[in-house]
């Protein structure tokens, strides 16, 4: 599916660098606060704290990884990259409409970040297509 990766991949891991490391912060600084919005309830034990900092730390990662990744397009772990973030952000979209479904939980940023992770992985995939149509070139 990914041949050449085009300038569409970088733009698209600059804003997927920008976007998940502000969540990133937003998590490791003032996780009870990212929760309220996104979540409509905060963490309300030390473990539920602890457990959004270090998801705070893993969604840091992987925006390091996407910005350091931008200009370095023609690397099959680039390729392997944007394959992560389309299942990292589809993934994100079906555990919150399933908690969303099952538990009502769903905060006033709730339906933003969903559509966001739907749009950002959606635009994944025409990195992918985009670049199979240079490569048959």
């Amino acid at each position: 599916m990914f041949g050449t990766i085009g300038a569409n991949a970088r733009l698209f891991l600059s804003v997927t660098g920008v976007v998940e490391a502000a969540t990133g912060v937003a998590l490791l600084l003032a996780p009870a606060l990212l929760i309220e919005v996104l979540l409509g309830a905060a963490p309300d034990t030390p473990v539920g704290t602890t457990a959004a900092r270090v998801a705070g730390a893993a969604v840091l990662s992987l925006s390091v990884a996407c910005w350091l990744a931008r200009d370095d397009l023609a690397l099959k772990a680039v390729k392997g990259l944007v394959i992560a973030m389309l299942f990292y952000n589809f993934a994100v979209v079906a555990i919150l409409v399933l908690g969303w479904l099952r538990h009502g939980i769903a905060g006033t940023a709730f339906w933003p970040v969903v559509a966001a992770h739907i749009v950002l992985g959606v635009w994944s995939i025409a990195c992918g297509w985009a670049s199979t149509r240079i490569a048959d070139r």
